[in-house]
C-alpha cells in the first residue's frame, strides 16, 4: 500500500521540471471539489422536486447528449486551440452553471443546465489531454495521468462530505455558494499555470504538427477509421464512465434509503472515490510490467466480480466495504487507459484532436445511458440489486474485451 514516503518519492521523481503538472493537478483538485458538490446535489434537487428515479436519470443523461454533439464540433473548432483557452471557456460555463441549476423550475431549464454540464466537462477532458501530450514525455503519460487522477479523486472524495454537511434537511443556497468558492480557488491556480507554461516550449508537440481543418466528410471518415482501430479501448472508456455515472446518479439515493443515516450518503460516495488516491501513485509501475490495456481490463473484471455480490448485504457498513474494495480494483483502469490515449496522441499527432474527440464521445455515451439505466433499475429492483446488475455487466464486458483486444494497437492514417 502506498505511504507518505511513496508520495514524497513521487514528488522528488518529477522534480522542479514538473511544476506545471502539479499546478494543473492542484487546479483540478479544487475544480473537482466544485464539480463533485454540484454532481452530488443534482439528483437530490430533482427527486425533491417530485421526479422519479427514471425521470431524474433521463434528465441527467441529457447532459452528455449535448457533450456528444460537442465532441465532433470541438475537433474542428479546436484544431489549433491550446489547453489554456479550453480551460478559460470551461471556467466561464462553470461559473454560470450553478446559478441556472439553482433557479431551475421547469423541465426545459433542467435540460439547459445539463447541456452546460456536459460541455464544460468535455472541455476539461480535451484540455487535460492537450496539456499532457504537449508538456509531458510519452514514457511518463500513464504516471502523469495517475497523478492527475489522484488529485481529481481527492476533490470528488471530499465533495460529497462537504455537500452532505452543507445540505442539512434540504438543499438550499449553501452548497452552491461553497461550490463557487472552490471554483474561484481553482481559477487562481489556473492563472499560475498559464504564467508558468508560457515560459516553456512544448516538450512533445507543437501546433505545426496539427493539420489545417479538413472537410466534414473527411472528418467523419477519419473518426470511423481511428474508431475501428482503437474500438476496444473506446468500449472500455464507455463502460468505465457508465459505471461512474451509475454511482453518482443513485449512490446518494441508496445511502439515504438507510434509516438512521441521513448524512451517510456523502461517505458512501467517498468510499467509491477514495481508492484512486491509492492506485494513482503506483499504476505506472503496474502498466510498465503488464501493459496499459491488460491492466485496465483485468482491473474492471476483478472489481466487477466483487461489485456483483452487493445484493447479498443488507447493512450499510458492509455495503460501503464492498463498494470500497470494488473501487480499489477498478481504479487502476482509469489512469491506465488514459495513458494509452496519450500514447496514441503522441504517436499520431495529426489525429490528436480526433482521438481526444472519440474518447470524449464514448465518455458521453457512457454518461448518457448510465444515469438512465441507473434510474430505471433503482425504480424497478432497488439500489443494492441495481449495483449487483452493474457488476455482472462489467464482468461480461471485461471478459469480451480481454478476448478480442490485440496486444498492440497501431493507428495508421
Amino acid at each position: 500500500m502506498p505511504t507518505i514516503q511513496h508520495f514524497v518519492s513521487q514528488i522528488k521523481q518529477y522534480g522542479n521540471k514538473h511544476k506545471a503538472l502539479y499546478l494543473l493537478s492542484l487546479m483540478i483538485l479544487f475544480w473537482a471539489t466544485y464539480d463533485g458538490i454540484i454532481t452530488f446535489i443534482s439528483p437530490l434537487i430533482m427527486t425533491a422536486s417530485g421526479l422519479s428515479g427514471t425521470q431524474m436519470g433521463i434528465i441527467i443523461g441529457t447532459s452528455s447528449i449535448s457533450g456528444a454533439f460537442f465532441d465532433f464540433i470541438a475537433c474542428r473548432i479546436f484544431k489549433n486551440l491550446f489547453f489554456r483557452r479550453m480551460f478559460i471557456i470551461m471556467f466561464i460555463l462553470c461559473f454560470f452553471y450553478p446559478l441556472i441549476l439553482f433557479k431551475a423550475n421547469s423541465f426545459l431549464i433542467y435540460l439547459i443546465a445539463m447541456a452546460m454540464w456536459g460541455i464544460y466537462y468535455d472541455l476539461k477532458n480535451f484540455a487535460e489531454f492537450d496539456f499532457v501530450a504537449r508538456h509531458i514525455e510519452p514514457k511518463e503519460h500513464t504516471s502523469s495521468f495517475g497523478i492527475i487522477q489522484v488529485f481529481t479523486s481527492l476533490g470528488y472524495l471530499i465533495a460529497p462530505i462537504i455537500a452532505g454537511l452543507a445540505i442539512g434537511e434540504a438543499v438550499d443556497w449553501k452548497p452552491f455558494l461553497i461550490s463557487w468558492i472552490f471554483l474561484g480557488i481553482s481559477i487562481i491556480f489556473f492563472i499560475y499555470l498559464v504564467i508558468l507554461t508560457k515560459k516553456y516550449k512544448n516538450k512533445t508537440n507543437s501546433s505545426k504538427d496539427i493539420p489545417k481543418q479538413v472537410s466534414f466528410l473527411k472528418e467523419i471518415n477519419l473518426w470511423e477509421k481511428i474508431g475501428r482501430t482503437i474500438l476496444p479501448v473506446l468500449i472500455l472508456t464507455l463502460v468505465l464512465n457508465f459505471i461512474d455515472a451509475f454511482f453518482w446518479t443513485i449512490g446518494p439515493l441508496l445511502a439515504e434509503s438507510f434509516r438512521g443515516a441521513p448524512q451517510f450518503s456523502g461517505f458512501f460516495m467517498t468510499a467509491y472515490s477514495l481508492p484512486i488516491l491509492l492506485a494513482g501513485w503506483f499504476v505506472g509501475s503496474i502498466t510498465a510490467k503488464y501493459g496499459k490495456k491488460k491492466t485496465a481490463f483485468i482491473s474492471l473484471l476483478l472489481g466487477s466480480i466483487l461489485l456483483s455480490t452487493l445484493f447479498l448485504f443488507k447493512n450499510f457498513l458492509p455495503i460501503i466495504g464492498v463498494i470500497f474494495l470494488s473501487s480499489v480494483l477498478m481504479s487502476l483502469a482509469w489512469p491506465a487507459i488514459n495513458g494509452a490515449y496519450a500514447d496514441y496522441i503522441h504517436e499520431t499527432k495529426r489525429a490528436a484532436k480526433e482521438i481526444s474527440g472519440l474518447q470524449d464521445l464514448f465518455t458521453n455515451i457512457g454518461y448518457i445511458i448510465g444515469p438512465i439505466f441507473a434510474g430505471i433499475l433503482f425504480d424497478a429492483i432497488g439500489g443494492a440489486a441495481a449495483f449487483s446488475m452493474l457488476g455482472l455487466f462489467g464482468v461480461i464486458i471485461a471478459i469480451v474485451l480481454i478476448t478480442i483486444t490485440p496486444k498492440h494497437i497501431d493507428i495508421k492514417l
